[in-house]
């Protein structure tokens, strides 16, 4: 019966969604107010409908529905009460039950926190966000509905995809999904304003909390998958490039250059093309990443599904959005007009170069995932294009944005002085270069990765320690600094602990690959191993094979990890768990293989230097982006005076 009745709250949000779609967009059209109103209480019962219809599939999981079609498919009734509850998102069809749900979640809290909005630009920015769930419920209702029943229910269920079944990749998709959706709002900002014809300062302040929240959520999302891909996978990487890897890094890049290009609207008056432009790639490159992932074109451990139908539809939705977005920007260009001029060594100017390397980082990524597509395509040729390639091409971006960061952060508007700038930063870079050196010389002639590595990390940071100390100067006014300048300090830092970090384990790991007898000890590096025992058990929902292996260093105990190999019987899948002993400085990461015909056992050990530095340098951006969006000046309409606004809605 509940199944029933979420299939039926599912039409009704549909429904819902329709007439958000239509009503506001003419009520604002016609300044019609009664009509206008109709958009915040049709965009809170969407939210509310999604949401039950939601719970109610989440109760067919958690209850072992078997006469659900989708929980037969992706649940088991030993299954762990985490992994029923993930298993509603871990397939195709919940998923994009989730993905609705967020689009709905978005549409209700900016008709609920929007109240500084003119009354026309937020019915078309509700209406615009409805019209983006109507495209997503038929899909859902049309190719990919949930709530199927089937004639003759199973006893049990054909269990969840075993490599879903970890912490991880439980969390993983909900933060993801609400940093993708979540540019759906500065999509519908960006076309709202372009329907208008008039992208000011104001409108920058409205655009930007919604932008950093949804970069927020995806720089989560992303370290979660990475992590999860890092100790879960068994191969010790942590980003491989991956198509679906790619598909949620490209609008990240983007929605980080929207941040920034807002600022520069919302201060000087200019980039409003640029801006508004950036709005719609970034949530087109999420309608990518999603094409990507559920449409078969290319493959993926991340993958949901592999049906070139439902990709059909997916980039008939892609195509109407992003084209239709784009043409209305062409129509509306003369709207766009910059009126603040700058000069080339100016806040402006860096913030300018933020965004083409940003920018242009994206396209490479967009490039090297699509190539062999089109390879095979055009040429009939089968390539793949892998991190050789994007290391090389892409790193050099990155490695120029971190150097110019904490110069541009520090130069004033509308024209700077180089000169001074670098000198305020004289310490800093000296610093950092000492640092470097002193790297080179321990390193013991390794490559020069490692130290340059550090020199950018530490350039990156104490070029955002000075710049919170040239603003204040003195410690008291110091802990007076609004948020948003201590969330930007924050954020830039994180991006170059996490710079370091991957500089330092790319260049610094030690590797060792072996047939390990039990009981016969083997060294890496500074540590001695020693496989004491290999023991198969019995978990929840699989067997497993699992080692006891011992690590000291100079004779002392460092610890005891316990390697697996697990065999999932329902899922006929096996899955590598890796055993890590996390330390600060680095992690030491052991995998079991298969038995030799010595009797041996195939175990492969990494040391990994600064593993952590990258998770935690994400959390540190995503916590700087937490800062500023607490800051009172960058909440929904913030800075916005109701007044000013209504009165220039009453002289339209």
């Amino acid at each position: 019966m509940i199944t029933e009745l979420g299939h039926f709250a599912l039409i009704l949000a549909f429904m819902i969604a329709i007439v958000q779609m239509v009503i506001p967009l003419i009520g604002a059209h016609k300044r019609w107010p009664g009509w206008m109103a109709v958009a915040e209480p049709a965009a809170q019962a969407q939210f509310f409908f999604t949401a039950f219809a939601f719970g109610a599939l989440v109760w067919a999981f958690v209850t072992s529905d078997f006469s659900l079609r989708l929980v037969t498919l992706n649940s088991h009734s030993a299954k762990p009460m985490l992994y029923k509850i993930s298993g509603t998102w871990g397939n195709h069809e919940g998923s994009m039950l989730l993905w609705v749900l967020i689009v709905s979640l978005f549409g209700a809290l900016a008709s609920v926190f929007g109240g500084g909005l003119p009354q026309t630009l937020k019915a078309r920015v509700l209406a615009v966000q409805a019209s983006i769930g109507v495209a997503f419920f038929a899909f859902i209702l049309f190719t990919s509905n949930p709530f199927l029943r089937l004639a003759v229910p199973p006893f049990d269920g054909q269990d969840l995809n075993p490599l879903l079944q970890d912490p991880g990749l439980a969390f993983h998709p909900p933060f993801l999904y609400l940093g993708y959706v979540g540019l759906s709002m500065a999509f519908s900002f960006a076309v709202a304003a372009l329907i208008e014809g008039r992208i000011d300062a104001a409108w920058a302040r409205w655009v930007r909390p919604w932008t950093l929240a949804a970069w927020i959520f995806l720089t989560i999302g992303i370290a979660l998958g990475s992590w999860w891909a890092y100790y879960e996978l068994g191969w010790g990487g942590f980003w491989f490039w991956d198509p679906v890897e790619n598909a949620s890094f490209m609008p990240w890049l983007l929605a980080a250059a929207l941040l920034h290009s807002a600022i520069v609207v919302e201060k000087r008056e200019a980039l409003k093309s640029w801006t508004i432009l950036l709005a719609i790639l970034a949530f087109g490159f999420s309608l990518i990443g999603t094409f990507i992932v559920r449409s078969g074109l290319l493959t993926s451990v991340h993958a949901f599904a592999n049906d070139s139908e439902r990709g059909v539809f997916i980039l008939i939705i892609l195509a109407f959005f992003t084209g239709g977005a784009l043409t209305l920007f062409a129509a509306r260009a003369q709207a766009m007009q910059a009126r603040g001029v700058f000069g080339i060594v100016s806040r402006e100017g860096a913030l300018v170069a933020n965004n083409v390397l940003l920018a242009v980082g994206c396209f490479v990524v967009f490039f090297g995932t699509l190539w062999p597509i089109v390879a095979e395509m055009a040429f009939g040729r089968k390539l793949s294009v892998g991190p050789p390639f994007f290391n090389a091409a892409f790193t050099p971006f990155m490695v120029l944005l971190g150097a110019i960061m904490p110069v541009g952060a520090m130069l004033p508007w509308k024209r700077g002085n180089l000169m001074k700038t670098l000198s305020n930063l004289r310490y800093a870079f000296a610093l950092a270069l000492a640092l470097a050196v002193l790297a080179w010389v321990l390193q013991s002639g390794r490559s020069a990765l490692g130290p340059i590595g550090l020199f950018l990390g530490s350039w990156m940071v104490f070029g955002a320690l000075v710049d919170l100390w040239q603003r204040t100067g003195s410690l008291g006014r110091l802990l007076r600094l609004p948020r948003a300048d201590w969330g930007k300090a924050m954020a830039h830092a994180g991006l170059g602990v996490t710079m370091f970090a991957i500089a330092g384990l790319t260049a610094w790991e030690e590797e060792d690959i072996r047939v390990a007898q039990i009981g016969a000890p083997f060294s890496v590096g500074a540590y001695e191993l020693t496989l004491e025992s290999v023991d198969r058990a019995r978990g929840p929902n699989y067997f497993t094979t699992m080692g006891r292996v011992s690590v000291t260093r100079a004779g002392r105990d460092v610890a005891t990890l316990f390697p697996e190999k697990r065999d999932y019987p329902v899922a006929k899948m096996p899955t590598t768990e890796a055993a890590i002993d996390y330390q600060f400085l680095r992690d030491l990461y052991v995998v079991i293989g298969d038995q030799q015909q010595s009797g041996g056992w195939t175990v492969r050990t990494y040391i990994k230097p600064l593993a952590n530095w990258i998770w935690g340098g994400c959390l540190l951006m995503a916590l700087g982006g937490v800062f500023s969006l607490s800051d009172r000046r960058f909440r929904v309409a913030a800075g916005a005076s109701k007044s000013k606004t209504g009165a220039k809605v009453a002289a339209e």
